[in-house]
Formats: structure tokens, sequence, C-alpha cells
């Protein structure tokens, strides 16, 4: 009788051991939720996430569905949505701020929640980023090398970017405090888009006869900048920033040789260490609550390297 049960209480461990591997082994379910796209960067960052999700699926490591959204309450939604398919981890990349109270309740629901690019307010949130206050920092840096410690310069700030916006404007606020406090700047709030660029610049070109660089804080404004430059006829502009990561803009930083054009490297391929590091935290890794990835300055000097004919998205 004893033998009979040995056996039965060890087929039993042995069932209970392989549904254990068959769970861990399942592949784990990803909600990725990303904006509409707006402008390249942020088709960028569509492009990337769902390219690094569909090799995660091949290698049988996730299975995820992957939903665009305009504003905070659609994507509030549609975070609803993805607990009720069953996600396991969120990778959420949003492009205005109200993000709070949906993203807190999905932590409380034992989700692991990583945010790219943006401050969230929520306990237990994971954040991968680049290192946006030192954008400000080299793009202050860039224009006083360039047009010196007096000049004239106009800052493009997006404020409905949330924290993107403010940490490279307060990066940039505080070095021409410490390099150039002389420095007249000049703040327009404008939007992360060429569109937006070009209408507003011919606005700002319009009130101002001088100007000696402009501090943007995006290659897709700076696009539309650079074009309303060159309709205006203006030759007073002798530097512009950018960031991003955009092809197109580094065609123009090679090509101007009038203006001096430079971009911080951000690129949307950061948005694939979200899944790493939620992966990671899932299978009870240690991780930073808060991975930086660093920036790179693209200017004439080095644009070359950063050319890329096959990337034809941003």
């Amino acid at each position: 009788m004893k033998k009979v049960l040995s056996l039965v209480l060890a087929f039993m461990l042995c069932l209970s051991v392989t549904a254990a591997f068959a769970e861990s082994a399942a592949p784990v379910k990803v909600g990725v939720l990303v904006p509409v796209m707006t402008h390249g960067w942020v088709s960028g960052i569509t492009y990337q996430a769902e390219a690094y999700a569909k090799q995660l699926t091949a290698e049988g490591k996730i299975e995820y569905r992957l939903t665009t959204s305009s504003n905070a309450e659609e994507m509030t939604a549609q975070i609803d949505e993805a607990i009720q398919w069953g996600a396991q981890v969120l990778v959420i990349a949003p492009q205005w701020t109200g993000m709070e109270i949906p993203v807190q309740n999905a932590i409380d629901q034992g989700k692991v929640v990583v945010a790219f690019d943006m401050d969230i307010d929520a306990e237990g949130i994971l954040k991968v980023t680049g290192d946006n206050e030192s954008m400000g920092v080299a793009g202050a840096k860039f224009i006083v090398d360039k047009v010196g410690p007096t000049a004239t310069v106009v800052a493009l700030p997006v404020p409905t970017s949330g924290s993107v916006s403010e940490l490279r404007m307060a990066g940039f606020n505080k070095t021409i405090a410490e390099i150039a406090p002389e420095l007249h700047v000049i703040e327009y709030a404008t939007k992360f888009t060429r569109e937006d660029g070009l209408k507003d610049f011919a606005d700002i070109l319009a009130a101002n006869p001088q100007i000696d660089a402009v501090y943007s804080l995006d290659d897709e404004t700076s696009i539309g900048v650079l074009q309303a430059i060159a309709d205006a006829g203006r030759t007073d502009i002798k530097a512009i920033t950018g960031g991003g990561g955009c092809q197109e803009y580094f065609q123009l930083i090679a090509e101007n040789k009038d203006i001096a054009v430079s971009s911080s490297l951000y690129s949307p391929l950061m948005i694939r260490d979200c899944f790493d590091v939620a992966l990671a935290k899932l299978a009870g890794e240690e991780v930073q609550a808060v991975t930086v990835i660093p920036s790179q300055i693209v200017d004439a000097s080095n644009v070359e390297d950063y050319l890329d004919p096959s990337n034809t998205i941003y």
C-alpha cells in the first residue's frame, strides 16, 4: 500500500513540476500602448516597438497586443482592455500627462509597467529614457559656442509633452545661467511637428528682426524652423539644435553650410529596452527603477556616421 501511495505521490509531483514548467515557459502577455503617429519620432517608436515585439514573439518569449491612442483617455481605456486580455506586462509610451491613476491601478493589480520617455507619478513604475536634461545642457553649450554669450536665442519648449520638455528646458536654462547669464532668451511654445515648427517660427521671425540662434528640442520641429528661415530669406540665424535621430534632419546637418545645425541623438530604438527591463523584472531579476540611455551629439563633425539610407521610417 505504501508503495502504491509513493508512486501516486511521485506521479502527482511530476505533474506539478511539469505544470509549473509549462507555466513558466508560456509566452508572457505584453500590452504595448503607443501614441498615434503624429510625427516621425513617434512613428519610429511604434515601428521599433512592433518590430521588437514580433522578434520576441517569434522566439516564443512573448505574446503581444499593440494599440495606439491620441490622448490620455484613450490610453486609459486601452490599459483596461489589455488587463482584461490578461497582460502581465504593459509597455507604454504616452506623449501627454494624466496617466498616473490608470498606471497605478495596473501596478496595484500586479502588472509590470514600464514607461518609455516620460515621468509618471506612480509607485512601482519602471522607466526607460534617454537623458533629456543633458540634451538641454549640450544644446546650450552648442549655441553659446556658435553665437557667443550675449546673443539673442529663441527657445521652443513643448509644454504638452510634459517631463520631456521640462527636463530639456531645465538643462538648457541651468547651463545658460552658468555659462552665459547675459544671453537673451525668448521662449515660444510649439509642438514636436515640422508643421508647427514652420508655422510658429514664421510668426517668431515676423516679430523679431534679429535672432542669432534657435534652441529647438526636436528634429521635426527644427525641420519646420529651417524651412521658415529659408522662406523668409533670413541670414541672421547662425545655429539651431534639435533632438531625436531623424534621417531627414541628419541630411540637413550634412548639407547646411550657412547655419550650424546639431541634434542630440534620442533614438526610438530605446523602446526595445522597455521589453527587456519588463521581462527581467517579471523573471525576478533586480532592475533599476529608471534606466537612462546616454545621448550623443550629432553635428557636421560626425553626422556621416549616423546617415542610414535604408531607414525610411524616421
